[in-house]
């Protein structure tokens, strides 16, 4: 698999660059991409688990929220 490219903008000089990302850069842009995966699954996970409470309890998010405030 091909690395992604990185686009650099020399504003001064209006030079544009495309390049491959090094190594360092690929693996810092890999383990970005695994945290936002688990990040979101974490979100998700945590979205199913209130619904399901709040079926539970046979309630809506509204009436959730007045009991919060």
């Amino acid at each position: 698999m091909a690395k992604p490219m990185i686009r650099i903008h020399n504003t001064a000089t209006d030079e544009v660059i495309d390049r491959e990302m090094t190594d360092a850069e690929f693996a810092a842009y890999e383990a970005d991409q695994a945290a936002n995966a688990a990040s979101k699954a974490e979100a998700e996970a945590k979205a199913t688990a209130k619904a399901a409470l709040l079926a539970q309890l046979g309630i809506t998010a509204e009436q959730a929220k007045l009991l919060l405030s």
